[in-house]
C-alpha cells in the first residue's frame, strides 16, 4: 500500500529528498506530476489527474488565479486548498487524502517518521532530531533565496543585487556545512547518515539548475553559484556531495540529473 502520495512538477530535486529517504527506509511513495508548464492542465487534488480540454477554462468551478511561478489559470479543488492552505506544490497526502503536507522538508520529515522503525534517519532521540532540524532550517533559509534566484533566471529578471544575495546565502550555508563536516564524524549531524545529508544533497542539485541559464549569467557578467571556485573554497562540503551522489539510494535521482547537466550545459573551464 502507498504510504504517501506526492504531487509536484517534475523533475524536482527537492522531491528527491523524499524519494532518497524512501529508498533507504522502505516507505512506499506514489509520485504524480508533470513538467512545470503542464501542471496548469491538471486538477490539483489529493488524487491529482490531468484534465480534459473541455474541463479547463475560467468558468471551471476549480479555476484559481496563479500567484508565483505560474502564468496560467490553475485548477484546485476546495479539498486541496483545505489540506494545502498555501496552495503550492510540491505537496503530499496521507493514504486517505485527509492530511496534506506541504514544503519539501516537511515531506522529507514525514517519510523519515514513517520508516523510522526500519532505519532511523531522523536521529535516535529528541535531541538528535532537533539537531537534524537545525540543518533543515538552515537549508530552508538558503532555499528561500535560491527559489527567487532561479525564478529570476528563468524569467530574464536577474539583477546583480539578487545574484549577490544568492552568493551570500549560499556561502553562509556552505560555511556551516564545512564546519559541521570537520567535526561531526562523517555526516552533517553526526556519524550516521540522516535526513540532514539528504536535504543538503537535494538543495545542491536544485541550485545546480542555474546551469540551464549560463548564457544569461555570462551576458550579465555574473558567475554561476555551483562552480569550481566555490567547490575549492568548501572542499569538505563538495566532497560530501560527491560521496552522497554515488550512494545507491541517491544515485538513481542525482546521477542522471548531473550527467544531463554536464552534457547539455558544461561549465566553462574557469567557472
Amino acid at each position: 500500500m502507498t504510504d504517501l502520495t506526492i504531487f509536484s512538477y517534475l523533475p524536482n530535486p527537492r522531491i528527491w529528498k523524499a524519494t532518497i529517504a524512501a529508498r533507504l527506509n522502505g516507505v512506499e511513495l506514489n509520485v504524480v506530476g508533470d513538467r512545470p508548464g503542464a501542471l496548469a492542465d491538471w486538477l490539483w487534488d489529493a488524487e491529482p489527474r490531468k484534465l480534459a480540454e473541455d474541463e479547463r477554462g475560467d468558468d471551471s468551478p476549480y479555476a484559481r488565479q496563479p500567484r508565483k511561478g505560474f502564468g496560467r489559470t490553475l485548477y484546485k479543488t476546495d479539498a486541496f486548498l483545505a489540506a494545502i492552505p498555501f496552495g503550492t506544490v510540491p505537496c503530499a497526502f496521507s493514504p486517505d487524502g485527509a492530511t496534506g503536507i506541504f514544503e519539501s522538508n516537511s515531506i522529507l520529515r514525514a517519510v523519515a517518521r514513517l520508516g523510522q522503525d526500519r532505519l532511523p534517519l531522523y536521529g535516535g532521540n529528541a535531541y538528535e532530531a532537533a539537531r537534524i532540524d537545525s540543518f533543515l532550517d538552515a537549508a530552508l533559509v538558503m532555499a528561500s533565496v535560491s527559489q527567487n534566484y532561479l525564478l529570476a533566471l528563468n524569467g530574464d529578471a536577474m539583477s546583480p543585487d539578487l545574484h549577490g544575495r544568492m552568493a551570500g546565502a549560499f556561502e553562509d550555508f556552505l560555511a556551516g556545512v564545512e564546519q559541521a563536516l570537520a567535526t561531526a564524524g562523517g555526516h552533517l549531524a553526526g556519524p550516521d547518515l540522516s535526513i540532514a545529508d539528504i536535504c543538503f544533497a537535494a538543495e545542491i542539485c536544485q541550485l545546480s539548475r542555474e546551469r540551464g541559464n549560463l548564457g544569461k549569467l555570462a551576458a550579465a557578467g555574473l558567475s554561476p553559484m555551483v562552480a569550481a571556485p566555490v567547490r575549492a573554497r568548501f572542499p569538505l562540503a563538495f566532497a560530501h556531495f560527491d560521496r552522497l551522489s554515488a550512494h545507491p539510494a541517491f544515485a538513481p535521482d542525482i546521477g542522471p540529473f548531473m550527467a544531463r547537466l554536464d552534457e547539455r550545459y558544461p561549465l566553462p573551464a574557469e567557472a
